[in-house]
């Protein structure tokens, strides 16, 4: 795991608890700014995803070049 997907997913946490309070204490403001949170830590965690999958790619690339 890199930084951007354990980031993504705390940033996703956070905002579903931010959300479940705004609908407990009938705070709108609350519940949306929670459900932005969450896009931005998913946003943020299929960043990380990404990078993940390219820097996979990179490895077995160069692995594939040395073993020939």
């Amino acid at each position: 795991m890199n930084k951007d997907q354990i980031k993504g997913g705390a940033k996703q946490a956070v905002g579903k608890v931010q959300e479940a309070t705004g609908k407990l204490v009938g705070s709108k403001d609350q519940q949306m700014k929670g459900f932005g949170k969450q896009l931005e830590g998913s946003a943020q965690k299929s960043i990380g995803n990404a990078n993940q999958a390219i820097a996979e790619a990179k490895t077995a690339l160069k692995g594939s070049r040395t073993s020939r």
